[in-house]
């Protein structure tokens, strides 16, 4: 304490005093007192005044013209936002029209209950009709392990969090057991669709999506849910919700809608040939 004391109180170094001290005996403390030397400071205070206002009248003449490429730089951004915006709509406008032209391809090339069954199962048309509802969600103490990458970890019950492979293994057996068209959190799969993780996230066509992960299937509803349940999937998801605490839900619906798959990539085509031609 007593050194703090003398710390506060003796805040200058005694050695800087004692140098204060001689100074000011020998006479060369404060001002100048030559002529010379006080000229000198004078001429010192004034330039460094007129660095400071001619930097201020800078800045002055400068503001306008900031301000000025600002509101350009802003007219900028809204013209090519808008411009963005039209095009995003010239696409969807170009997507639905060639949907609308593969869905009338597919009623006329195939006719009649083949064409709806190669739409239905190509996930080119929306679907509705009986099936089974599925929701699966994590673990309600679910944790992130590896630094949040499920990849770096070696099991399931290290995170308590639903991965990749445990919906892929669900969909699969859903497919197996009967599923004529499926989707999940609203997203329509189709024989190119690919369920994937990034990070925490699982990915459905390159789309993230958040638990808790609804899975509809339509189908025979009550032999669909019976061959699910029964089937190596089946088990392996009732495993996950005995040993790890994972939440599912299963349930026969009625009525199921399901939506038609964002856009059906077509692999191969052939030219219509009209009749009586060669």
């Amino acid at each position: 304490m007593s050194l703090l004391t003398n710390v506060m109180d003796h805040s200058l170094d005694d050695g800087y005093a004692e140098a204060a001290d001689r100074k000011r005996a020998a006479g060369d403390a404060g001002l100048p007192r030559t002529l010379r030397s006080r000229l000198g400071l004078a001429a010192g205070l004034v330039l460094a005044a007129l660095v400071v206002t001619v930097g201020a009248a800078q800045a002055r003449v400068a503001a306008p013209v900031v301000a000025k490429e600002r509101e350009e730089l802003i007219d900028r951004i809204d013209r090519e936002t808008t411009a963005a915006d039209k095009l995003e709509g010239a696409v969807d406008t170009l997507r639905d029209d060639v949907s609308a032209r593969q869905k009338k391809a597919l009623r006329t090339s195939g006719g009649g209950d083949q064409a709806d069954l190669v739409g239905l199962l190509s996930g080119a048309v929306a679907v509705h009709g009986p099936g089974v509802k599925l929701v699966v969600n994590d673990a309600k103490e679910a944790s992130t392990g590896g630094d949040g990458n499920p990849r770096e970890t070696s099991g399931f019950s290290d995170t308590g969090r639903l991965r990749d492979r445990d919906l892929q293994r669900v969909v699969n057996g859903l497919w197996e057991s009967g599923a004529e068209a499926i989707s999940i959190n609203g997203q329509r799969l189709t024989a190119l669709s690919a369920i994937r993780a990034a990070g925490d996230a699982i990915l459905v066509d390159n789309k993230p999506l958040v638990p808790p992960y609804t899975v509809l299937a339509v189908g025979d509803g009550k032999k669909l849910s019976t061959t699910f349940q029964n089937s190596a999937d089946g088990l392996y998801l009732h495993a996950l919700q005995e040993t790890y605490g994972i939440r599912t839900a299963i349930s026969v619906e009625s009525g199921l809608q399901l939506p038609a798959a964002p856009s059906v990539i077509v692999r191969t085509a052939q030219p219509k040939t009209e009749k009586g031609t060669s």
